[in-house]
């Protein structure tokens, strides 16, 4: 099954691997215009742009201090 998962701008390492496992990957910002399964943030940044007023209905990870392969165990376990 193929997610779709939200992903900061810039986590390009994580977007990358995310899209060999199969993902497909929309913007945080457009979170909210989608069903998403997980919503991936960086943590350096959490509330500048006041992204906390964006509603999901999806786990949200932070990345920060973990690789991608980590953050892949997480998605698997929602």
């Amino acid at each position: 099954m193929n997610k779709t998962i939200a992903v900061e701008d810039n986590l390009r390492a994580v977007k990358n691997y995310l899209v060999t496992k199969g993902c497909r990957l929309v913007d945080v910002e457009e979170a909210n215009k989608h069903k998403v399964d997980a919503v991936i943030i960086s943590g350096c940044d959490e509330n500048l742009m006041n992204m906390q007023d964006i509603v999901v209905h999806a786990p949200v990870i932070n990345a920060s201090g973990l690789s991608p392969e980590e953050i892949w165990q997480r998605i698997e376990k929602f």
